[in-house]
């Protein structure tokens, strides 16, 4: 493995990587006054839940800055946030996942949008479409929030922002900055760039984004399969080597703004193009994602307090296939080991399984502060969005054959929401917060067929597709969801030392269209429909309800009086009516007595709806424990529980996080920032058994991080995984990285290996500023 740092083919990367573009803009946001830094002005922005009530976390722009060299996914800069942890996916994609609810349970604003995944896999969650050099801010609402940054939700909240605008001081000249910057990472080799360059006046702004990253395969802390084959001729993949794990990316925006009288106009055209991102634990890879968003946004102060409103649009045009770690050709039939290549494609030569999704994305939101009194402060908003996709699978021969699969026909999800949220400072030790939200979300699909919509298939090749088909056509398809969203806050202060924060929540959540209107059972088709990473095939459910979450929770915050020392406690308790769980199939294709009860190999699973329960704690603190003349020594810690259960099976609720912590000694001097980081999992042995869930031993790992700043300079240093432990990341899901992955159970991949956590990274990054 080469120790290469290229920083000059980052840049060059970036600058010629695609048609020009942005810089994104804080969700749901508004400016809230000018910050002078030196002769910029930054406006800055604020979020509709003013008073942090939900206790929500934010990340720092300093904790951003050491991170992102050691990161190409924007969602692992939370890592530090308590009760978050990640769904393993892409080296760009890991999908955050809040006290045991992830994904779609989760809302997710990026510059104020409310993007949505566009894959049978969820390959482009929303924070793939971020970049971590782009990223200004990142918030948290781990649990009970205030209902205007909720909804369609019954996890947390995310609101991610990118740069903001500058603009120079009033009557000052022509103001231009910008900033330029690389990173290298020896696990994978993997490195990339970014550049930003912005020209303001005090009344007009312009900036330029862009970002490159780049990543082979990494690899773990020692062998953890037995077979090198990737199934493709004369291919092979060393024993320690995570199979389809590279990736490739990047990013470019273009920013203007006006502001004048009190007022901020916004608009960013973003363009990310992603054309591989491997898949260690998905039967397919991501060979080419676009995005465009269109995002116009407009803020003003008035008397009577503030108005934020936006409308926006997003595109995605999305292809799967199976990437170079996974069999490719199936002309020598199903069952050999080696694909050889095979002409033309028939009914007796596949080559590959080509999947394509198209989505659009349109919506509005319009919000605003009104300033009742000196302690009464009302919020009040409604949303639309308009969301429509398609996704089909053209003919590659064998199975695949002779038409085109549709495994989602113009399909259609649709929100309405309104808000209104009454903020109240009731003495100097109580403030209360009380809120409601009502969605309507609507959703119907078109009618579908399979590869051969004249034959269910015949010997050991029977599918159902026409059955299936034919099943799912003749249903009305159109559902309506009335969803609400109450929360009730109370904040205690009975001294400068000590908070307390309480609270009640009821969240819902509509299904996707995945979960609702994906149709066939037979297991070829059901294997390419799972967003969970576990190996297994999903089918959909007309008959879906929406999840309904009832949340309790208190925080207790003890400080000193100039946070010196801190300690937090959030224990919570939360019972989901109509959790989308999964059950073992019970009628089709592949629905047989053996996939039924076999608990050791991968099966095919139907949503369904159940009751379920989460519960846990978590802790975080930090103190300052010394100045001294070798510098200030500081320690800050995280430790999460979280338990979850279906209560009708009394099965555990799959990707629980077990027990873990992580202990950091902070030290600072000068211009040196350093971190040493110590973190601990146990054994997860708690698994969903419906799903032959893995287990996976408890670790240990050590990270090092070192930054030295200068006024317009930055450079890091650091090791991730010092000692290069080998580990199963406990919600990293099935290896299913190479081999025959179109099959549910080909033998290469076999079921029982889970995806392991890198090696050793030794990374360095270096940041300019002009």
């Amino acid at each position: 493995m080469g120790y290469r740092i290229r920083p000059l083919a980052a840049a060059v990367a970036v600058l010629f990587s695609g048609a020009a573009v942005p810089s994104l803009v804080m969700a749901q946001s508004q400016p809230v006054g000018p910050t002078v830094l030196d002769d910029v002005v930054v406006h800055g922005t604020r979020d509709q839940a003013t008073s942090g009530f939900g206790n929500p976390s934010a990340i720092s722009s300093e904790e951003v800055k050491m991170l992102r060299p050691a990161t190409s996914d924007t969602a692992t800069l939370m890592r530090d946030v308590p009760g978050m942890q990640f769904q393993s996916a892409g080296g760009i994609s890991s999908l955050p996942v809040i006290r045991g609810l992830a994904d779609d349970r989760n809302r997710i604003l990026v510059d104020g949008m409310d993007l949505i995944a566009s894959c049978p896999n969820h390959m482009n969650p929303p924070l793939s479409y971020l970049d971590p050099s782009s990223v200004s801010s990142l918030k948290v609402y781990p649990g009970i929030g205030p209902v205007s940054i909720g909804g369609d939700s019954i996890g947390g909240t995310i609101i991610a922002a990118g740069r903001p605008l500058p603009f120079a001081a009033p009557g000052a000249s022509l103001l231009t900055t910008g900033e330029v910057g690389a990173f290298y990472r020896s696990n994978g080799d993997a490195w990339g760039g970014n550049i930003y360059a912005a020209a303001a006046t005090d009344s007009l702004s312009i900036a330029y984004t862009g970002s490159y990253a780049q990543s082979d395969n990494y690899k773990a802390g020692g062998n953890f399969k037995s077979t090198t084959a990737t199934g493709n001729p004369g291919q092979s993949l060393a024993l320690d080597e995570v199979g389809s794990s590279a990736y490739k990316t990047w990013t470019q925006q273009l920013a203007v703004g006006f502001q004048g009288d009190g007022n901020l106009v916004e608009f960013k055209y973003t363009f990310v193009k992603a054309p591989e991102q491997l898949f260690p634990n998905q039967r397919m890879d991501s060979l080419d994602n676009e995005q465009q968003r269109f995002n116009l946004n407009y803020a003003g102060q008035f008397g009577w307090g503030k108005l934020d409103a936006r409308i926006y649009h997003e595109t995605v045009d999305h292809y799967m296939n199976f990437g170079p770690d996974k069999r490719f050709w199936y002309g020598g039939g199903m069952m050999t080991t080696v694909g050889m290549p095979c002409s033309p494609i028939s009914a007796n030569c596949a080559g590959g399984m080509p999947m394509y999704t198209a989505s659009k994305n349109t919506g509005g939101t319009v919000a605003a502060d009104i300033n009742l009194n000196e302690k009464d402060l009302l919020r009040v908003g409604a949303l639309y969005q308009h969301y429509t996709l398609n996704d089909w699978w053209p003919p590659s021969g064998g199975g695949m054959w002779p038409g085109t699969f549709e495994n989602i026909n113009d399909g259609e999800r649709n929100r309405f929401g309104l808000f209104g949220e009454w903020e109240s400072q009731l003495n100097a030790q109580w403030k209360t917060l009380l809120g409601a939200r009502y969605e309507n979300v609507q959703m119907d699909t078109g009618t579908v067929h399979g590869y051969n919509p004249t034959t269910n298939g015949m010997g050991m090749m029977v599918n159902d597709q026409k059955k299936d088909a034919a099943a799912f056509n003749s249903q009305d398809r159109k559902r309506t969801d009335n969803n609400w969203n109450l929360t009730a806050l109370a904040r205690y202060t009975p001294s400068d030392m000590a908070d307390i924060e309480f609270g009640v929540a009821r969240k819902t959540r509509s299904p996707n269209l995945y979960e609702r209107y994906t149709w066939s059972t037979w297991s070829m088709a059901a294997v390419m429909n799972n967003t969970v990473g576990d190996g297994n095939g999903y089918i959909g459910n007309l008959d879906l309800k929406p999840e309904t979450a009832h949340t309790v929770s208190a925080t207790v915050d003890w400080h000193a009086a100039d946070r010196s020392w801190e300690i937090k406690a959030t224990p919570y308790y939360s019972r989901v009516t109509d959790y989308i769980d999964a059950i073992r199939c019970t009628s089709g294709a592949s629905c047989t007595p053996a996939n039924r009860t076999t608990s050791n190999q991968f099966v095919v699973l139907q949503y369904d709806n159940t009751s379920a329960t989460l519960y846990g704690i978590d802790v975080s603190g930090q103190a300052a424990l010394a100045q001294t003349s070798v510098g200030d020594f500081g320690l800050r810690g995280v430790l999460s529980y979280v338990n979850g259960e279906n209560r009708d099976t009394g099965d555990g609720l799959y990707n629980i996080m077990p027990l873990n912590a992580r202990v950091a000694l902070t030290h600072q001097i000068g211009g040196w920032n350093n971190v040493l980081e110590v973190i601990g999992v146990t054994r997860k042995d708690d698994v969903s058994e419906v799903r032959n869930e893995l287990e996976t031993p408890g670790y240990g790992l050590t990270n090092l991080r070192l930054s030295y700043s200068w006024k317009q300079a930055r450079i890091d240093f650091g090791v991730e995984n010092l000692f290069d432990k080998f580990y199963y990341a406990p919600l990293g899901g099935a290896y299913v990285g190479q081999g025959s992955t179109m099959m549910l159970n080909p033998g290469n991949p076999s079921w029982g290996t889970g995806v392991p956590g890198a090696g050793r990274t030794i990374y360095t990054g270096l940041n300019l500023k002009f």
